[in-house]
């Protein structure tokens, strides 16, 4: 029931309510990957001053994924339980202080332990954020707002290292963490004035708005049942897999990919920030696009598995294949070539991979994107780890993506064990798929 004094429209020219609170979660999600990734540009440096081995910074770069594995699923709890506001908010403040807590840090175990501070304020983030947008906007719209939050997510891995290495010229290393976390801090202050748990609660929403969105469970915390932890992780596990294999892409790109064009090509510090940033625009236009595409093909046939099984598989292909042909190019250009193909294709399944836990538990999808999500940070913990082994010990900047090849023809494999089509139902004692 819409109540009655929500009978406004939205007026030309005006930004509705719910696309606010998209671009509020886009900058998040933007803001959340700088915060991430500006430690791989500022290792360039920050590797001398504490006089860290390659394995080292590995290792600073997989600490973030510790407890991202423990807080992505308790997240998404939290946010089912206690709403998208005040859940984004506590994290959103961990995040942005830990942030500024690097940029004090003076040794390897100080680096470690600020970075771990930060994966548990960001392993939260995305299962809350799909919490809101399922409350928030329609079903027909769930891959195209996963694929645009996505996209700024990448945008903010495009944007970061020519934004880290401009803010070490001026500021040092130390001064960039400091800055980049006082604008997550702001950015939470924003999202706790702006944000409301149900939308129905909204000043500024319409009746319009309200028409569009999604019947069933409402927003209001006391509404929500009890999370079935183990029926819905054995129900979300093949998805789980599939996604791990998407992580080890994913954060292999974001650890290694300014050092692979630095020492990989003999690039200095701005040449190879401008060519990772291209290759991180690449993964912008792959979110957007695999969203789009998803969300078009499940509104003509209505067909879930050709909307998001299918893509992933087809993305997955086709990184596979780009990457092959890294090893027969040996200029940067074509290195950048290969590396954003890669990148694009691999990004492409992230809109309707983030769709799925939605298809499957909207009631529960705060907690199904967050058992989803645990697939990345166990990549993240191994993949930038074994990268900086591997090219400690064997000089081979091309070899580590061989394991990525093999993960990906893995990934394909898993996908086929998803079913997008059939809704988790649950009732206490019982766990059935309905169609």
């Amino acid at each position: 029931m819409i109540p009655a004094d929500k009978t406004a429209t939205i007026r030309a020219g005006t930004i509705s309510a719910s696309t606010t609170v998209l671009i509020l979660l886009c900058l998040m999600y933007g803001i959340t990957y700088v915060d991430r990734v500006n430690v791989s540009t500022a290792a360039l440096v920050f590797k001398h001053d504490l006089n860290l081995t390659n394995a080292e910074v590995g290792l600073v770069f997989s600490a973030f994924a510790y407890p991202y594995v423990a807080f992505t699923a308790f997240g998404g709890w939290f946010s089912d339980r206690f709403g998208a506001r005040r859940s984004l908010t506590i994290a959103g403040v961990i995040w942005g202080s830990a942030t500024v807590l690097t940029g004090l840090t003076n040794s390897l175990s100080t680096m470690l332990l600020t970075r771990g501070l930060l994966g548990l304020g960001e392993g939260a983030t995305f299962p809350i954020a799909t919490r809101a947008m399922c409350d928030w906007l329609p079903e027909r719209k769930r891959a195209f707002a996963q694929g645009i939050t996505h996209s700024s997510s990448r945008l903010g891995t495009a944007l970061t290292p020519p934004l880290v290495a401009s803010l070490i010229a001026f500021i040092t290393w130390r001064g960039s963490f400091i800055v980049l976390g006082l604008a997550s801090l702001v950015w939470a202050v924003v999202w706790a004035s702006y944000f409301r748990d149900n939308p129905r609660d909204h000043p500024r929403i319409t009746r319009q708005e309200l028409e569009s969105l999604p019947t069933g469970p409402s927003s209001g915390k006391a509404e929500r049942a009890s999370v079935p932890w183990f029926a819905l992780a054995r129900r979300m596990l093949p998805v789980t897999a599939v996604y791990f294999c998407y992580g080890w892409m994913l954060w292999l790109y974001l650890a290694w990919v300014p050092a692979y064009f630095l020492h990989r090509y003999r690039l200095d510090l701005k040449s190879s920030a401008i060519f990772s940033a291209g290759v991180f625009l690449a993964g912008v236009l792959g979110d957007s696009v695999g969203g789009i595409v998803s969300d078009r093909i499940f509104a003509r046939t209505g067909n879930r598995i050709k909307a998001r099984r299918d893509l992933v598989v087809v993305g997955f292909l086709c990184s596979l294949v780009s990457l092959l042909l890294l090893f027969v190019v040996h200029h940067p250009s074509g290195g950048a070539i290969c590396l954003s193909l890669a990148f694009f294709f691999s990004e492409f399944t992230v809109g309707p991979m983030w769709a799925i836990p939605m298809d499957i538990a909207p009631q529960f999808s705060g907690s199904a994107s967050g058992l989803m999500n645990v697939g990345s940070p166990l990549a993240a913990i191994i993949s930038p780890l074994i990268f900086g082994v591997v090219i400690d010990r064997t000089g081979n900047w091309n070899l580590p993506f061989l394991g990525s090849i093999a993960i990906l023809l893995l990934g394909v494999a898993m996908a086929f064990w998803m079913r997008p089509e059939a809704k988790f139902t649950w009732q206490p004692g019982e766990t059935k798929l309905a169609q």
